[in-house]
């Protein structure tokens, strides 16, 4: 006996499933423009925290009696980690902003003694250093990266409703 080959027999594949929508009913697919920027602005920190803890051994000794640039950069290190780790496992404005100041920061700080020969001042020590090198492109790099992904996520997050408490 053979196969019904009559047209109306014939059993189409089943649609695949459709992605989640960004919100139930609205239809629309959520882009992952989001995730993106977090993983971005998460391994940017974190090339920032690994090369700040890399280096901060040989600056110490320049001031070892001070605050030093050493534990200037352990503390940068330990900042950027923090807030990668905040990014990561809880992404919202605070996270967000946190990233934002401790990047935009550290790069304030690396560009201002690249190119301008500040002076010791209270605890801290005179920090001028003129030249470029791999590790300080980088880590100037991923904190620029970590800047402009914190900055843009936070413009992009929508504005929060007033609650009831919060109108005047």
């Amino acid at each position: 006996m053979k196969p019904d080959r009559h047209p109306s027999s014939r059993k189409d594949p089943p649609a695949p499933p459709k992605p989640a929508a960004a919100s139930a009913g609205s239809g629309r697919i959520r882009p992952p423009v989001p995730v993106i920027l977090r993983l971005l602005t998460v391994a940017a920190l974190a090339v920032d925290a690994l090369i700040h803890a890399r280096l901060a051994p040989g600056y110490q000794s320049a001031a070892p009696d001070g605050i030093g640039e050493g534990n200037l950069f352990y503390i940068e290190a330990a900042a950027a980690a923090a807030a990668a780790i905040y990014v990561l496992v809880r992404p919202g404005k605070g996270a967000y902003l946190a990233a934002l100041i401790i990047a935009a920061g550290g790069l304030g700080a690396l560009l201002l003694y690249r190119y301008i020969d500040v002076p010791a001042f209270g605890p801290f020590p005179s920090m001028y250093e003129p030249v470029w090198f791999t590790e300080k492109a980088l880590t100037a790099l991923a904190q620029a990266i970590a800047t402009i992904t914190a900055a843009t996520t936070l413009r992009r997050a929508p504005a929060r409703p007033l609650n009831q408490g919060d109108q005047q």
